[in-house]
Order: structure tokens, then C-alpha cells, then sequence
């Protein structure tokens, strides 16, 4: 892995992070925050977005967090155009199509990681040099670099 790494980090790890600040969600998002690149594509945004608005999320963080959030990724991040990248978005990997949006932005990011819990995503294992990985298994290979 690369001195600075460059991770895909998915939707529910995301949110898992700023719901708990001393999980493994939240300890590779602020390691890849310091130390590394975060990847998003347009896709991959929009998803975050829509999911962070949901009501069930009102009771545990504020619309100002949920916004802050919103806004300090979007300053944060590496922006990949997935539309740049035709060869690798008219590929599909995962049994759930609408995962395959974290994996075309990791293949044109060029990203090490993806960090995932959904199971479509973790079983593929590697697609490519592309590892993915959950947050717990992230954390190990990361803590150690």
C-alpha cells in the first residue's frame, strides 16, 4: 500500500462514524482523514447525502450535523468523474448493482480500499488490486502502516 492511502469508504461506514466516535468506522475514517485520501464520486455523494436525511437519523444527529458533515466531506474529498471512466462503469461486480458505484469509484480513484459492511461488496474480497475490506479489518492493515 502507498504511503498515503486512498480508500472508498462506503455509506454505512460513514454513518456508523458520526453515529460512533470509538468504533472502527469512526477510527478509519479519522485515520484516512489525517493520514490518507477519501475517494467520492458524484454517485457515491449523493447516496450519503440522501441516507444522512432520512428521519430515523433526526434523533441522533441534528440537521447542522448532518450538514456540517456533508459539507466537510465534500471539502475533504478526492472527486473521481465516474462519466470520465466509460471502460470501467459498463463493468458490473456486485450482486447489488447499486453497489457497484463504490467499486468504479475505487477502480477510476485508483484506490487501495474500500471500507464496506454491505456483504454484496465484502464477498467480492479484491476486484482487480482493489481490496475491500470492513472497518475492523481496515483498521488493522491502516494501524499498521
Amino acid at each position: 500500500m502507498r504511503a498515503e492511502p486512498r480508500a472508498v469508504i462506503d455509506t454505512n461506514v460513514l454513518i456508523s462514524a458520526a453515529l460512533s466516535a470509538s468504533s472502527p468506522p469512526a477510527w478509519v475514517t479519522q485515520w484516512l482523514l489525517l493520514h490518507g485520501r477519501i475517494l467520492f464520486s458524484q454517485e457515491t455523494f449523493a447516496e450519503l447525502e440522501t441516507r444522512l436525511w432520512r428521519p430515523k437519523f433526526d434523533r441522533y444527529m441534528s440537521i447542522e450535523v448532518r450538514k456540517s458533515l456533508l459539507h466537510d466531506f465534500n471539502a475533504i474529498a478526492d472527486w473521481i468523474e465516474l462519466g470520465e471512466h466509460p471502460d470501467i462503469t459498463a463493468v458490473h461486480h456486485s450482486r447489488d448493482a447499486d453497489d457497484d458505484k463504490f467499486i468504479h469509484t475505487g477502480l477510476a480513484g485508483e484506490a487501495d480500499i474500500i471500507v464496506s459492511g454491505d456483504r454484496d461488496l465484502l464477498d467480492l474480497g479484491q476486484v482487480g488490486e482493489l481490496r475491500i475490506m470492513t472497518p475492523t479489518e481496515a483498521w488493522g492493515l491502516l494501524h499498521k502502516a
